[in-house]
């Protein structure tokens, strides 16, 4: 759902003890439509996350990690040069808005404090962030709009900013009983009770108006004690942050529990409003910015998925004409056994095949523009043909099904991208392998290639998982050493994950949370349990020759693990922590 009024309200109550007073360090821009503030009050360092996309418009505290652009917006540099320094003194919300105003003291280039605010329009696809200056003037504003709309609303620098006109519907938390009856009583009858509600306040959700109508047992007789109730709750503070989960995951959310949907969601409280947003948007904005920026590269691999595919199946086709040789070879045969039986002009002759039981009549075709001889000649020179064709097209073949191998896990590894550095990362091994082409006066890749992926268990052993085929490679073949304990899912694309050992015999338990980490970081993270093998780094090689990633393993061992996103997420430790041993200097 979006945020609806009632959801702004419960969440600047929640934010005002955090963020009046707070002083702003650092502005940042990691996507066009979000912008990350690094603020400090009472001691504490927080971020502010405001995001005016049209389907994840929201303002709140977060606990997300974002990479920013090598090169800032330039919203972002404006932003920087009036907000880096200043304070926030408050947060309001005007007449029950879907917008919140920041009144911020700034200062400007002659030391002079300067009154500003930052409206932050969360209106679904109107949803802006405006930075106004003290003469109520717009500053700039993220999304600017000279057309279509309200002409009194146009987003422009230097334009007049003004608050979106009061709706001609009355504001459902300025109404009485007696109001909500009569609105009520004079609303289309043959319409359900959560579009009367809907069509006769503004201030409510359709969420909301469904909620009420189901509370009130969808009779208009008592849909105004549902009503009443549900505002002297709102009226009171009464918030819940309450999130929905179907299938384990977040379907829906809202500032209090939901009865219209009884046991078809599983219903989650949390903490705080904040952590509910963080919660909810996370992982669904995490997979749309893999999806968006991975599509580029993933577009190029499908193609060339897709040729290889395409001329496979025609060296498949080409391969299985070849497996008839051996009758030709019979035939020329017995046609040298019999050419006195031929004449020159002869389009066929009967002989008795010798090479079977009985010798049965089989009737051989010639060319009747070639002598004997040279029909004879010409089947023995086809049958050599097509013996040194199915050796050529064997090999063609092996060669093409690891190719189309290889492409299939660099899109496994796109699938779990999730920053530009690892796209660099994916993009520089293919230009390595030849699947892709530098364009001519193309800019030089500047990006440092990452170090693997660095885990802890439980047990204090480090745990490192390639991010790449390419950094599979370093990782297994030149990092680890020869005593680790190398696990890979069976069968199935994924990471290389090393086990870092020193020596030592790593207990079960390290072994199953390794397992389930190699599970996650594969094609099966989805699918359940997952066979995962593992033997000591000593046992994997690399054969001359071979793809990115692809390594012969021998002396293993086989464990079934599941995916843990909680135990990835707990054991995930960063590059600039201090470890018990570090492959990367």
């Amino acid at each position: 759902m979006a945020l609806d009024t009632v959801m702004i309200s419960a969440l600047v109550s929640e934010l005002r003890p955090q963020l009046e007073g707070a002083r702003i360090d650092k502005v940042q821009q990691p996507e066009r439509e979000q912008i990350l503030l690094s603020v400090r009050n009472n001691g504490e360092n927080l971020r502010l996350l405001i995001n005016a996309g049209a389907g994840s418009g929201r303002i709140a505290l977060t606990r997300q990690s974002f990479e920013n652009p090598a090169e800032p917006p330039m919203f972002c540099m404006l932003l920087r040069k009036y907000l880096v320094g200043a304070r926030i003194e408050k947060l309001t919300q005007p007449n029950w808005e879907r917008l919140l105003l920041v009144d911020i003291m700034s200062h400007n280039e002659l030391g002079d404090s300067v009154n500003l605010k930052l409206a932050v329009e969360l209106m679904g696809r109107s949803s802006n962030l405006v930075l106004v200056g003290a003469d109520g003037r717009i500053i700039d504003c993220l999304r600017r709009m000279e057309y279509g709309g309200d002409a009194e609303r146009r987003m422009l620098p230097g334009m007049i900013y003004r608050l979106p006109p009061e709706q001609r519907k009355p504001l459902v938390f300025n109404c009485d009983r007696a109001q909500i009856e009569t609105v009520l009583n004079a609303s289309d009858a043959s319409k359900p009770l959560d579009k009367r509600l809907l069509d006769g306040f503004s201030g409510l959700s359709p969420l909301v108006c469904r909620e009420l109508a189901h509370r009130a047992f969808n009779d208009i007789g008592c849909l105004p004690d549902a009503v009443e109730a549900f505002l002297e709750s709102v009226r009171a503070g009464e918030f819940i942050p309450t999130l929905l989960l179907k299938d384990g995951k977040p379907a829906e959310f809202s500032f209090m529990p939901l009865k219209q949907y009884g046991a078809e969601y599983e219903q989650q409280t949390l903490d705080s409003f904040c952590e509910l947003l963080d919660a909810y948007y996370s992982k669904r904005e995490l997979l749309e910015r893999r999806r968006r920026r991975a599509r580029e590269l993933s577009h190029s691999i499908k193609t060339a998925r897709d040729r290889i595919q395409r001329k496979l199946v025609s060296q498949h086709e080409e391969l299985e004409r070849t497996y008839g040789r051996d009758e030709i070879r019979k035939n020329a045969e017995l046609l040298t056994a019999n050419l006195y039986r031929i004449k020159r002009g002869d389009s066929s002759v009967t002989v008795e095949d010798y090479y079977t039981d009985g010798c049965p009549a089989v009737v051989i075709k010639l060319d009747p523009l070639k002598t004997p001889q040279q029909n004879s000649a010409a089947m023995f020179k086809e049958y050599t043909k097509l013996k040194t064709a199915e050796a050529h097209l064997t090999a063609l073949v092996a060669e093409g099904e690891k190719q189309l191998d290889y492409l299939n896990s660099v899109l496994d590894e796109l699938d779990r991208a999730e920053t530009e550095r690892d796209l660099a990362d994916i993009r520089r091994e293919l230009f390595d392998t030849g699947y892709l082409k530098k364009q001519k006066g193309a800019k030089p890749d500047k990006s440092k290639k990452q170090g693997p992926l660095r885990f802890v268990s439980s047990d204090g052993f480090e745990i490192y998982v390639g991010r790449s085929n390419s950094q599979n490679d370093e990782l297994t073949t030149k990092l680890a050493r020869r005593t680790d304990i190398w696990l890979h899912t069976k069968q199935v694309h994924g990471s290389h994950v090393i086990i870092s050992c020193d020596g030592l015999q790593p207990p079960e338990r390290t072994i199953a949370e390794a397992a389930s980490i190699a599970a996650y970081y594969s094609q099966g993270r989805e699918g359940g349990k997952t066979a995962v093998d593992y033997t000591m780094v000593r046992f994997v090689r690399k054969p001359s020759g071979a793809l990115p990633g692809m390594v012969l393993y021998t002396d293993y061992q086989t464990c079934m693990a599941e995916s843990d996103e909680a135990l990835v997420e707990l054991s995930l430790i960063h590059i600039s922590e201090p470890t018990r041993r570090s492959y990367i200097s």
